[in-house]
């Protein structure tokens, strides 16, 4: 089971890029129960937590992107979305979608971003 990311692609410093990522059919009936968050890699660097939303729409954010990045999370879409705005060169990343219910851990593919100073 593979979340469906997309949105990635090139900008220039200070503008902004949406990511989505989408629930598989297999895994849409319990979205709402699902944690969800986005995790970046960058080149020669481990992965790290980008933004988190609970299945309760708590949400947390690295110190990084405070104020910046903003998640959310539709129901009906079955979609959790990161709202990066005033990107920065160090945001170029590889962003991985994740969800998480209990042990369970799924991924999506990656979709790279490239910020442009």
């Amino acid at each position: 089971v593979q979340l469906q990311a997309s949105g990635g692609g090139l900008a220039q410093a200070g503008r902004s890029l949406r990511l989505s990522c989408k629930a598989p059919r297999t895994i849409t009936s319990v979205f709402n129960v699902l944690d969800m968050a986005w995790y970046r890699q960058a080149p020669g660097k481990q992965r790290e937590l980008v933004a988190a939303v609970t299945a309760s729409r708590t949400t947390t954010y690295a110190d990084s992107v405070k104020g910046r990045f903003t998640i959310s999370r539709d129901s009906s879409q079955k979609t959790v979305r990161l709202q990066m705005n005033d990107l920065k060169p160090d945001d170029t990343a590889v962003y991985y979608c994740n969800a998480q219910r209990g042990l369970t851990t799924y991924w999506g593919q990656g979709t790279l971003v490239t910020v442009s100073s």
